[in-house]
């Protein structure tokens, strides 16, 4: 086949295989988007899922619809040492550049208080020291200025949903990584939230991350599960993921052999990433139309090893070796309850007590390894007492390494 064809290269295709099988939650923004536009009330969006299944894809997919109703949009990538002032603020700005609403006092008035919130990140810092956000208008003092993040947040998007309101759009604002926001900074976003279906003004979050973010909503606090509509991203299913492979190959004149989709779906597993990543190897090497599962079974080991650089290995290498002796405990345990007749989910969620059982060590002395490889996003915790890891086959590639 013809590697400059390529449909599954990224950046390829109009519809990549990360947003295959997910018309639903495009279709129930697009609602949730008319809702609040008419003054419905309506709950900002939660995306949750594991490493691969495309969340960030999906993400930018909203956005993609949010412009085309003509609302205002911004995004930003959380991270666990940044506060959120700075960030939100960037994003807010670009929503209100994108709302068109007419220049004048109005929209200064939004535009010194974004500034007003964003400067607050330097307490006490010199005038031409401060952080300049690019931002024309003066800073508006008294107005989400007050060094309380939470109050700060509530009054910025409730100045922001009054501009929107003004001209009949909307404001939504997407976050990815979601989970590693601050704590308080989770908690001014409920709270923000929350103000937001009190007053029907027309501001939504869209948050993306790890499994465990609804938790982390709900530690902030315990009305979240009112504030937000959680949708879970998970693999596709094998009818789902043959459109993947076969919509971007018909495209191309080019088809998939029935024994060729099973075999994909064996090695893929269903994960749009993997998919994308065997499709693009299997593609290039494989002579002729229709791919057969022998064309699979040759480009197999290329995208393995592609794989195991760029996907795995890089994560890998992030880990001290204190680290990866847990999570290569991690895949032991997993491995040896499923020879064992054991259920083990997907991903290879484990008991703590049973990873200390297994390298002789007591629970607490684990305790740094872990927590070190929470804050790196290499696993998560959905239950107390056990652990996961956030990629997909994850331990498969740990076993398969000396």
């Amino acid at each position: 086949m013809d590697p400059i064809r390529n449909p599954y290269a990224p950046g390829a295709g109009q519809r990549p295989p990360e947003l295959a099988g997910r018309d639903e939650q495009l279709d129930r923004f697009q609602v949730v988007l008319e809702r609040i536009q008419r003054g419905r009330p309506e709950r900002s969006m939660i995306l949750t899922g594991l490493r691969g299944v495309g969340k960030t894809v999906l993400l930018n997919a909203l956005r993609s619809t949010a412009v085309r109703a003509r609302w205002g949009t911004g995004k930003y990538e959380a991270r666990p040492e940044q506060g959120m002032r700075r960030p939100m603020a960037a994003a807010l700005h670009v929503a209100v550049r994108e709302l068109g609403h007419p220049q004048g006092g109005e929209v200064d008035h939004v535009l010194g208080v974004i500034k007003a919130f964003a400067q607050k990140d330097q307490p006490g810092a010199k005038l031409r020291d401060r952080w300049n956000p690019g931002i024309d208008a003066p800073a508006i003092t008294g107005r989400a200025d007050s060094g309380d993040i939470e109050i700060d947040l509530v009054e910025l998007f409730t100045d922001v949903g009054g501009l929107a309101a003004d001209v009949g759009k909307g404001v939504a604002i997407f976050i990815d990584e979601m989970q590693d926001l601050q704590a308080e900074d989770v908690s001014a976003i409920c709270a923000a939230c929350h103000e937001l279906s009190q007053s029907a003004l027309p501001v939504i979050v869209v948050g993306a991350g790890l499994p465990h973010l609804p938790a982390v909503l709900s530690a902030s606090k315990s009305y979240s599960e009112r504030l937000f509509r959680y949708n879970r991203i998970d693999r596709l299913s094998r009818e789902e993921a043959a459109r993947a492979l076969q919509s971007p190959a018909e495209d191309e004149d080019a088809e998939w052999a029935p024994d060729a989709l099973e075999a994909m779906y064996a090695a893929t597993g269903g994960y749009p990433y993997f998919i994308q990543a065997y499709g693009k190897e299997v593609w290039d090497l494989a002579p002729a139309s229709p791919i057969t599962a022998e064309d699979v079974r040759v480009a197999s080991p290329e995208a393995e090893e592609e794989l195991a650089v760029g996907f795995f290995g890089s994560r890998y290498e992030r880990a001290t070796p204190g680290e990866r002796e847990y999570l290569r405990a991690m895949a032991e345990v997993a491995a040896a309850q499923v020879a064992g007749g054991g259920e083990v989910d997907e991903v290879g969620s484990v008991a703590t007590a049973d990873l200390a059982t297994h390298l002789g060590r007591k629970p607490q002395s684990l305790s740094p390894a872990r927590d070190a490889l929470l804050k790196k996003g290499l696993i998560y915790s959905g239950e107390r007492g056990r652990i996961a890891f956030t990629v997909p086959h994850f331990g498969r590639y740990l076993l398969g390494q000396a």
